[in-house]
């Protein structure tokens, strides 16, 4: 059987040994229930080695799910007792029904994972690329199924299919699909979800997917029941209407109020499940497919605390172990080798190829016409032709009712394999963000016009910061001639799947959740939402926009590279990773924080600046007194250049104090260096980095100071490493609110070498290091900035604080 690539097994002819009077079957325990129990496990754990081996490749997994199928019957079916005894014929019956209900949970999840309310309230944009998307494939589809079937020689002139139309409907009804929450998950692994792009790509994939289960639930009858499915497709529809429309306010109100109670356990989530058959086999009964029904109940579902429990609970279940039995029994039917045992295989690899262009020449046809760029639409249309569950759910009714050969299911799923294993590394190579990076060396402050819109990306993780950040912004001098654009990241750890990570991202722009039904990280980007609403509504020359960010703490810096990158910001500011407590101390909240802090300040793509709140947001502007401690280098020019801008604000006192060093202090670093030419290259930096920094402070106090009586400056010597902290105790004295410093790049002293192995916090600098410290008795703030284009930070010693992706980000 294994070893006959043409054939389609029907069916099945089993005998029970011990008859039971009741159930009529053998002994499941004995007989069924280890078998399955094998099965599971080797598809589960087989689907897990391949999704580690392809994990570098950000491939989704249900690419690692199709090649467990495809392996067993290429590899593992050459050696027929081995298959058998792995597949024996008496489980496979049971092994389908436990696939087919996992496919049904599937999609009942993707009904859940998406927002009615969007879909509903769609931009013109987002609706005009996702119907070109499925208008081309409807009208190309035709043409190339008819192409394969004159091109594909069977060798005895017979022809491939019999039912001609059906084949038609089905073939190009593949086209059309978009899989949704495998595009959510690769647009979250390359990075790329909270970009313009990656908006676009979700909002249009989730109207292309429910346009395609719209197409899946008006013509599949057809394919399956022939004229009698016009009473099936009707009945559907009238049954969606009812869910939607009668159903829903029903649910959704119900839900809701158990939500708000914390009525919800498993015995009463048993209930929601039943629904779920409930729905699944009405439309089985109406002759459609279970997994619409499924996929309509998820749909009408609220969204918010009610979702996230039911996914947190189910989703390992479900995605995890009953949906890999059904993808490997698609991989399974796939027979690659047909392709190429007929003389007219190259043609067929073409007929391929132009299947998996279809969709993206669409959707670049549809971008042009709104101004996008060629490459950004040609990533879209990449995108777009991620495919998913649906379009297997096709090919599986397709080969299930023999509407179609082994050789034309053979074409459809390659060109499906095909079209989602391509996506992450054609982006990959189209978005190389590091290479991007470098090529823009003016997102900084000090490069920044007086009269340019200041672009500032603010990420934080609880309302307690985004209070003190926005207050730290309503210091900088905010005119209409000067206006500024703040990016409010609300950073959030995921924890569980992709449906979580969607629900997060979507929800926010529809409304459509009703406070009682918020989740823990909802309720917190309510509030910090709320902070930042309120801060823009106060100040005519400022925009807020506020987004959060959900993903692995271990990369969430890619995250933030990429949003940093897309809104062109010239700063990003991120808290500290220690908060103020009620004894007056910094006291850690997480060292997780601290470790995004590092990754951050790496490679991103703009200026950063890491704020240590010290209840700042309490303190009045109206006496508000700053300074600025200059030693030197592009971090110290940044510092200067930021609170330059803060200079303006009317009740704002700014104070700049730069240390001269000299004798010790001013000896270069060249424990690193043991030829005379590292010396020299070092010598030769320091003396550049001193010529731009006294051209900077000279232009600052030519065009500040000496015009400004609120902006002060001054000078102090320094002679030894010893000086500098009795220096800041004395600047203490004054009572600053607020010191700007910069983190100290480029600077090749040795006496700030030696401190820093005694830094705590090496992402502050010394200087930084020391004015945060609790040894420190101080209630100023403190904000250390470090500035773009020096090669971000090398910490040494310190690089086992960093938790970077190993995969690294050039990838992106």
């Amino acid at each position: 059987m294994v070893s006959n690539n043409n054939a389609i097994p029907a069916c099945y002819q089993t005998e029970v040994i011990h008859p039971n009077p009741i159930w009529q079957s053998d002994n499941v325990l004995k007989y069924e229930l280890p078998i399955l129990a094998f099965q599971i496990g080797f598809c589960v754990l087989l689907s897990r080695f391949f999704f580690f081996i392809y994990r570098p490749f950000h491939l989704p997994r249900l690419v690692s799910q199709l090649s467990v199928g495809f392996i067993l019957v290429q590899v593992v079916g050459k050696f027929e007792r081995l298959y058998f005894f792995i597949f024996p014929v008496t489980g496979v019956l049971n092994i389908e029904v436990l696939s087919h209900i996992g496919i049904i949970y599937y999609a009942f999840l993707s009904g859940l994972e998406m927002n009615l309310n969007v879909i509903l309230h769609v931009k013109m944009k987002n609706l005009s690329i996702a119907v070109s998307g499925i208008i081309f494939p409807l009208v190309m589809g035709p043409a190339l199924y008819t192409l394969h079937r004159n091109f594909y020689d069977m060798g005895d002139g017979s022809k491939l299919e019999k039912s001609t139309m059906s084949a038609y409907v089905l073939w190009t009804l593949v086209l059309t699909v978009t899989g949704f929450p495998v595009l959510a998950h690769s647009l979250s692994e390359l990075k790329l979800l909270y970009t313009g792009l990656g908006e676009a790509a979700l909002t249009t994939a989730m109207l292309s997917d429910t346009y395609a289960w719209v197409l899946f639930t008006l013509f599949v009858p057809f394919s399956i029941n022939g004229k009698g499915a016009i009473y099936s497709v009707v009945s559907t529809i009238i049954f969606i209407f009812i869910c939607i429309f009668v159903v829903r306010p029903i649910i959704v109100k119900v839900i809701d109020r158990k939500t708000e109670r914390d009525e919800w356990d498993n015995n009463k989530l048993l209930f929601v499940v039943m629904g779920l058959l409930i729905c699944s086999h009405i439309t089985d009964v109406l002759g459609t497919h279970a997994v619409v029904g499924a996929f309509v109940y998820g749909l009408i579902l609220p969204h918010g605390k009610f979702a996230d429990l039911v996914v947190s609970i189910s989703d390992d279940f479900a995605g995890g172990f009953l949906a890999p039995l059904f993808f490997s029994g698609t991989g399974m039917r796939l027979m690659v080798i047909t392709i190429f045992k007929q003389q007219n295989w190259p043609l067929t690899l073409m007929i391929i190829i132009v299947l998996c262009s279809i969709k993206i020449l669409s959707t670049m046809f549809a971008t042009f016409f709104f101004g996008m760029r060629s490459r950004d639409g040609f990533a879209l249309g990449l995108l777009l032709n991620t495919k998913g569950a649906i379009a297997l759910i096709m090919l599986n009714i397709a080969w299930d009712r023999s509407i179609i050969t082994v050789p034309t299911y053979a074409v459809l799923t390659s060109s499906v394999l095909l079209m989602t294993i391509v996506v992450s590394p054609l982006i990959n190579a189209i978005y190389k963000s590091r290479k991007r990076f470098e090529q823009n060396k003016l997102k900084t402050i000090q490069k920044l016009r007086f009269d340019a819109e200041l672009r500032i990306l603010a990420c934080v993780h609880n309302s307690r910061q985004a209070t003190g950040i926005t207050s730290l912004l309503e210091s900088f001098n905010v005119t209409r001639l000067s206006p500024m654009h703040v990016f409010a990241l609300h950073l959030v750890e995921l924890v569980g799947s992709a449906a979580a990570l969607v629900a997060a991202y979507m929800e926010k722009s529809s409304g459509s959740i009703g406070t009682q039904n918020l989740t823990k990280s909802q309720e917190e980007q309510e509030n910090i939402d709320n902070t930042f609403e309120a801060f823009g509504e106060a100040y005519d020359a400022i925009r807020v926009q506020t987004l959060n960010v959900v993903s692995a703490y271990a990369t969430i810096h890619e995250d933030i590279y990429n949003s940093a990158n897309d809104k062109r910001t010239s700063l990003t500011i991120l808290p500290f990773h220690k908060q103020l407590s009620s004894e007056g101390v910094l006291e850690t909240i997480s060292v997780v924080y601290r470790d995004i802090n590092l990754n951050v300040m790496q490679n991103a793509p703009c200026s950063v600046g890491i704020f240590v709140d010290r209840d700042f947001g309490s303190i009045s502007k109206m006496n508000f007194r700053i300074c600025v401690i200059f030693v030197g280098g592009p971090d110290d020019r940044e510092a200067l250049a930021v609170a330059w801008r803060m200079a303006g604000h009317p009740g704002i006192r700014l104070s700049v104090v730069r240390m001269l060093l000299f004798d010790d202090a001013a000896k270069i670093d060249t424990s690193d260096h043991t030829e005379a030419q590292g010396v020299l290259s070092d010598v030769m930096n320091n003396d550049k980095q001193k010529e731009l920094d006294d051209e900077y402070v000279y232009s600052f106090r030519l065009k500040a100071v000496n015009n400004d009586d609120s902006i002060s400056y001054s000078e102090v010597d320094v002679h030894s490493g010893e000086d500098i902290p009795t220096i800041l105790n004395e600047l203490n004295t004054f009572g600053y609110d607020l010191y700007i410093v910069g983190h100290g790049n480029c600077r090749n002293l040795r006496v700030f070498s030696n401190l820093l192995e005694w830094c705590d916090c090496p992402e502050l600098g010394v200087i930084g290091d020391i004015l945060a410290s609790n040894n420190f008795v101080s209630r100023s703030s403190v904000l250390v900035v470090q500035q773009y284009g020096h090669g971000g930070m090398v910490f040494g010693k310190q690089s086992n604080h960093v938790t970077t992706n190993n995969d690294g980000f050039e990838r992106v």
